[in-house]
């Protein structure tokens, strides 16, 4: 309880170095954490600084090899079948790659917990109904729908967020719930309203804080799960569209030409599997070091290393 109120009382520069030793004790999520950050700033200022250079065509590069020195930086991974440099294709790819996941997980997340919420505090028929539509929702396969939804509609940007963060609300629905279920038995909360708390202050002030770590972890491996679903619905291609790109239309575009010239489809395949891998290393991460009861062991490392 010392502990607790200690860490509730630091101030925000203590809590950053308390992060950071703790995300230090973990090489790997370090590393995982440093390649995410430079993936986000590559989304970020990516297109601005490398779209023309991507879009620019030469057809007497088309497939160039990569590791050719003598033709530039931009060619160091190679070019695609009209000569547009792999590289700074890669870096603008980033950009729609990272904002159809974000998009997915923060709508599914942030509707998912709300309904969650309401389900496992709420004893009146909304306990019963909500659930019920959750299971609605996973009663279909995930990709299936997505596939059977973007063939019917325009397979553009909005609607590949609003068709995966769909599929992806049941998670955070029976998560939420199970979790407030739990926690609203809790000392804390049965003492919050026999002062006379209203149940949104409960709900948001005490039993949120408690449910939102687990929530966290969750989402940054769904953020990996719906970057590879939108990566297979690109490479079958009924997502993002030409001449918008992203990683998993590259791939797709790179197929016809794996005989001759893989690193059309392996650079841009490489980047979503690193990406993938450090966002489950950093959610393994997170489970620990969001647990009280776990963190110690991320502590200790972190003496022992200093």
């Amino acid at each position: 309880m010392t502990e607790t109120l200690k860490s509730a009382g630091e101030p925000p520069k203590g809590r950053l170095t308390t992060f950071l030793k703790l995300l230090w004790a973990d090489k790997f999520a370090f590393f995982a954490a440093v390649f995410l950050l430079i993936v986000v700033l590559c989304a970020v200022f990516g297109p601005l600084l490398l779209e023309t250079l991507a879009t620019k065509q030469n057809l007497r590069g088309r497939n160039a090899a990569p590791f050719d020195l003598e033709a530039g930086w931009a060619m160091i991974l190679g070019a695609d079948a009209l000569g547009r440099p792999l590289l700074p294709r890669i870096v603008v790819a980033a950009q729609n790659t990272i904002f159809v996941a974000a998009g997915a997980v923060f709508f599914s997340m942030l509707i998912g917990t709300a309904l969650g919420l309401i389900a496992g505090y709420s004893r009146g028929r909304a306990a019963q109904m909500i659930p019920r539509l959750g299971d609605v929702i996973m009663s279909f396969p995930s990709l299936l729908l997505a596939v059977i939804v973007l063939y019917i509609l325009e397979p553009s940007v909005v609607n590949i967020v609003i068709v995966l963060a769909i599929t992806r609300i049941p998670i955070y629905l029976r998560t939420a719930r199970a979790e407030v279920l739990e926690v609203r038995e809790r000392m804390f909360v049965q003492a919050a309203k026999v002062m006379g708390a209203s149940d949104r202050r409960i709900v948001f002030r005490h039993i949120l804080p408690v449910v939102l770590p687990t929530l966290l972890t969750i989402a940054t491996l769904d953020f990996a799960f719906v970057m590879l679903a939108e990566s297979s619905l690109s490479f079958l291609g009924i997502g993002i569209q030409a001449p918008d790109i992203t990683w998993g239309l590259m791939v797709s575009q790179g197929r016809p030409y794996l005989t001759n010239a893989w690193w059309l489809s392996f650079w841009p395949g490489l980047a979503i599997i690193l990406t993938t891998l450090s966002l489950n290393l950093l959610s393994n991460w997170m489970r620990i070091a969001l647990d009280p009861t776990q963190r110690w062991r991320l502590e200790m490392g972190g003496r022992k290393n200093g």
